[in-house]
């Protein structure tokens, strides 16, 4: 089995149906609106954001979070993932009426359990909400710089990047790169290259989730390769959402040609009907990569994963075993 890591999944939109289904029973929530033989149901973005929301609310205690943690990572160890990211939302927890620290210590609970029993490695990265402005931003960026936890080592943002900005969004970035937390955002989905281009200048970050429509502007796409910035690509979520209609179209391996860092992701895995081994396997048949290059793209995320050198070195150590 080829050992995997992922470095961009939202922990929400990483509840299955099954789960989601055992969690409206909880709380007595007909769910028939979003799930229907056992799938979400959603046919455009909007939708699926409507389909996102009402499986996360049905997480509203730390007990929910610990579960829903645990649940996925072990879903990840069990195809060969030795180390996780997720994105987490402190707005999402103030939203359904619990403290981020519950919410934070919830999740943690979760991985903790998950590396006890599985032996996956993972970190969390908060994140701000774009659409709701740079006060959102900040204000999620700030929680985190006076609030440390030691799994939470990374900072970035979600939601619609079509709506502010990058320079309106760069203080709640320079907070959280000033306490320490290492950086990425969202970009280059559904903004072309230049929202790539804006967020490289003003957020500074060391990866770009998603970050495929650089292809749109050959020098930006030379411009990563130079700085070496790693692409947090999620090809199924791409066709999923029509950013992109076949992985024919896909710029995948033109962007790994060119000589920019890239690696496999899930995103929003059931939402899109993927997975992260789902994910690999369309480098393997859809890209035509090799187990070797597949091992490399592993390599890639552990390199740029938002972990301490001890912790790096152990995990590279574990894919060349």
């Amino acid at each position: 089995m080829i050992p995997k890591a992922e470095i961009h999944c939202h922990i929400e939109g990483a509840a299955d149906p099954e789960l989601v289904l055992q969690q409206a029973r909880k709380y007595n929530v007909d769910v028939s609106e979003i799930i229907q033989n056992a799938a979400f149901v959603w046919s455009n973005f909007s939708e699926f954001l409507k389909c996102f929301d009402g499986a996360a609310s049905l997480f509203r205690t730390p007990e929910d979070y610990a579960l829903l943690a645990e649940t996925y990572l072990a879903q990840l160890a069990a195809v060969g993932c030795i180390y996780s990211e997720v994105f987490i939302s402190t707005d999402h927890a103030r939203m359904i009426g619990i403290s981020e620290r519950d919410y934070i210590d919830g999740l943690a609970e979760g991985i903790i359990q998950a590396r006890r029993k599985h032996g996956i490695e993972t970190r969390m990265i908060a994140t701000g909400l774009r659409h709701e402005g740079p006060e959102s931003v900040l204000r999620a960026a700030t929680y985190i710089a006076q609030n440390p936890h030691p799994l939470v080592t990374g900072f970035g943002m979600g939601g619609d990047e079509r709506m502010y900005h990058p320079k309106e969004l760069a203080p709640g970035f320079d907070v959280a790169r000033e306490a320490g937390l290492e950086i990425t955002t969202h970009a280059g989905e559904f903004g072309g290259a230049d929202s790539v281009r804006d967020s490289l200048k003003y957020l500074k970050p060391s990866r770009i989730g998603h970050g495929v429509r650089a292809i749109e502007d050959p020098e930006l796409v030379q411009e990563l390769a130079d700085q070496q910035i790693v692409l947090e690509c999620c090809p199924g979520s791409n066709i999923a959402l029509s950013v992109y209609n076949s992985f024919a179209e896909h710029p995948f391996l033109a962007l790994r040609d060119a000589g920019v860092p890239v690696t496999l992701n899930s995103d929003d895995p059931p939402h899109f009907h993927t997975s992260l081994a789902r994910e690999y396997e369309i480098g393997a048949t859809e890209f035509g990569l090799t187990e070797a290059e597949l091992c490399e793209v592993t390599r890639t995320a552990i390199k740029a994963a938002f972990v301490d050198d001890e912790t790096r070195i152990r995990l590279l150590q574990r894919v060349d075993g």
